[in-house]
């Protein structure tokens, strides 16, 4: 009997103690997140802390979210963000105000402030491969500690020492605070380099939708790093456009669970910034040529290499195009030819150029112009756009060059002490192991650019496949240099004066060919 009684009275507390479990996991699940003053959803933000904060450029940036951080002040913050926005928008409202003691980041750009404070001493700024960055917060996110990937072998992120931060007075005073060599591993006879992953006390992302429950939508590249920002802090802020209510939001379409987000801010309003509004003129096509001569002898540079470029496209190609003259080239494709262009910022199946009135500020390009998007298109993070770089399934990467050496090395990404961009995406794309194509101008006030060896730090080591200029095809082989066709006018000797680099001559050397509309 005693012993029936022990039993009952066990099961009952049991039972009970379910109940309150799920009672409390009832409270904790359906607990309000929805902020109406932004202030407060910022509020508990200390001197010191770290914040992961999506965006890319402007677009997908939390903006309202920003302005009330600068308005309370919050010093000496890390920042983990692909860029740093401009003076008076996006992250660099923080930059301007003094808030913002190291930035993590791969791409400086345009941004004066940043390159500014940078150099002089006054700012720490740790750059890493775009792909690597978004792997990190993603890893920060999912209890990874670490990971290997082949971005950045050969280069100073794998040696180290790179500055993060210079001594008071600039560059030309010394480092004060240098990187650190990275772990590196043999698989499969290639080596891959050790990254660790990052978290912050905070994350900051913008996001399309959101219901109350803290499930995310994101629109078009507006997605970019926000979602693998939205994982890696402990307490996930999201500006949104629209809140609804459970249920309205497809299951399906959910880009971020709200298991990640704790607090939700929609603004009453706000403006939507451009970088840099790009558009196709009415009755004119991205790749108008009625003005251009049919005589090669008479194109500018720019016009030789873009038209030369355009025949490296085959059908069928996924393709990767850099800023400017790689761009450029998909404007004049040969007959017959159909490529899908991939954009790092999170885009497979980009478009031409909005025509006016058309533009949407969720609609960019990594060289964050407004672009469209093709019928069969798609978007994604920035994390799935690398996956697909890193992983080997984009076949083409065309890219511009400061210095190219002769097995192959490339730099692109920094002049020390004078100019810092930073590199962006192209270490990872330059070492996924797919076809390389540079094109550059083939010297730069009257200096060779193709050279025996970088003076560059590199963006990657033997890893370019060709090079083309307004003067020469190059290949590069494993034994150097091979000039495979010449400009028209131009001779062997010309380009040999222009070169620094050793190279053979092909014995089945011919004119540069062109794509002719």
């Amino acid at each position: 009997m005693l012993k029936n009684l022990i039993r009952r009275q066990s099961s009952k507390v049991q039972q009970n103690s379910i109940l309150f479990q799920q009672h409390s996991f009832q409270q904790k699940r359906f607990i309000n997140k929805v902020y109406t003053n932004v202030n407060e959803t910022v509020a508990d933000i200390k001197d010191g802390s770290t914040l992961v904060v999506g965006g890319f450029g402007l677009c997908g940036v939390a903006q309202k979210v920003l302005e009330a951080l600068k308005l309370k002040g919050s010093k000496q913050l890390t920042i983990v963000s692909n860029n740093c926005g401009v003076d008076d928008y996006g992250l660099g409202i923080l930059l301007s105000n003094g808030q913002i003691k190291r930035m993590i980041s791969s791409y400086v750009g345009e941004n004066k402030t940043f390159e500014e404070l940078y150099l002089t001493g006054k700012l720490e700024v740790e750059l890493v491969p775009q792909g690597t960055l978004a792997e990190r917060i993603r890893a920060g996110g999912a209890g990874i500690p670490a990971f290997y990937t082949p971005t950045a072998v050969g280069t100073v992120i794998q040696d180290g020492g790179f500055p993060i931060k210079f001594k008071e007075g600039g560059s030309k005073n010394g480092i004060e605070i240098a990187s650190e060599p990275r772990e590196t591993r043999v698989f499969n006879g290639k080596t891959f380099l050790m990254e660790k992953a990052i978290q912050g006390d905070f994350s900051i992302v913008k996001a399309w939708k959101a219901d109350t429950h803290g499930n995310l939508m994101f629109k078009r590249t507006a997605r970019n790093f926000n979602p693998m920002c939205a994982t890696a802090g402990k307490v996930c802020i999201a500006e949104v456009e629209e809140i609804v209510e459970p249920g309205e939001l497809d299951p399906d379409q959910i880009h971020v669970p709200g298991i990640y987000v704790h607090r939700i801010y929609k603004a009453p309003s706000y403006e939507k910034r451009i970088e840099r509004r790009t558009l196709t003129k009415k009755n004119e096509s991205n790749s108008d040529n009625s003005n251009v001569t049919k005589d090669p002898t008479q194109w500018d540079v720019r016009e030789r290499i873009v038209r030369r470029t355009a025949l490296e496209f085959s059908d069928g190609m996924y393709v990767n195009l850099g800023i400017g003259i790689p761009t450029l080239a998909s404007n004049h494709l040969p007959k017959g030819v159909t490529i899908t262009l991939q954009s790092e910022n999170g885009i497979l199946g980009m478009g031409p150029y909005p025509l006016e009135g058309e533009e949407d500020a969720d609609l960019i390009n990594a060289g964050k112009e407004t672009i469209t998007c093709l019928p069969g298109s798609s978007t994604f993070s920035s994390a799935e756009s690398f996956a697909m770089i890193r992983g080997a399934h984009v076949d083409l990467t065309v890219l511009g060059a400061l210095e190219v050496s002769e097995n192959g090395d490339l730099a692109n990404w920094i002049i020390p002490g004078k100019m810092v961009k930073g590199m962006g995406g192209a270490m990872d794309l330059v070492s996924s192991g797919t076809r390389v194509v540079v094109t550059m101008e083939h010297t730069a006030k009257g200096r060779p650019k193709i050279l025996k060896s970088c003076t560059l730090p590199l963006t990657g080591k033997r890893v370019v496949d060709r090079i083309i200029t307004e003067l020469a095809v190059f290949d590069v082989t494993s034994n150097g240099l091979v000039l495979v066709e010449h400009a028209p006018n131009v001779t062997v000797d010309e380009i040999k004066s222009k070169t620094e680099a050793a190279f053979t001559v092909s014995d089945k050397l011919k004119p540069m060919q062109f794509v002719m509309e």
